[in-house]
């Protein structure tokens, strides 16, 4: 009797989404988690200073609450999801490097730790950080 409840089990392993969370199994997982998983494991890629966010993640920071979520977009259409993960990139990184490696982690983590599909992962680089370098110029100057 146990096989027939896990059969249909099986079938009925249909993701459905509702407002802002997606729902597989009777499990739902908010985009915010989505988001905070992927920003973790993009965030960890070397090469990559910061995450490039919007103005409210700014000011979150200042208070002292670093919100893995900044510079996420998760959006989910159908069975489909889509990432798009905003950076701001080290001078001297290889970029095409970097956003091969992003994709990578933050698929791998989002598929192990949601059981969810991704279609696909977009890498924005917003900017280049370059004060490690004028400091360097600076310091021979001087």
């Amino acid at each position: 009797m146990e096989e027939n409840n896990k059969e249909e089990l099986k079938e009925e392993t249909v993701v459905s989404e509702t407002g802002n969370e997606i729902e597989e199994n009777g499990i739902k997982i908010a985009d915010d988690v989505i988001a905070i998983i992927a920003g973790k494991a993009a965030s960890e890629v070397s090469g990559v200073y910061s995450m490039a966010g919007g103005f409210a993640g700014g000011i979150s920071e200042v208070f002292g609450k670093k919100s893995y979520a900044k510079g996420i977009k998760v959006d989910h259409n159908e069975n489909k999801l889509k990432i798009d993960v905003n950076i701001i990139v080290e001078y001297g990184s290889r970029i095409p490097d970097i956003a091969y490696e992003i994709q990578n982690r933050v698929k791998k983590a989002v598929e192990n730790m949601t059981g969810l599909s991704i279609e696909e992962v977009n890498v924005h680089i917003q900017g280049v950080n370059t004060t490690e370098v004028v400091k360097e110029s600076n310091n021979g100057e001087e």
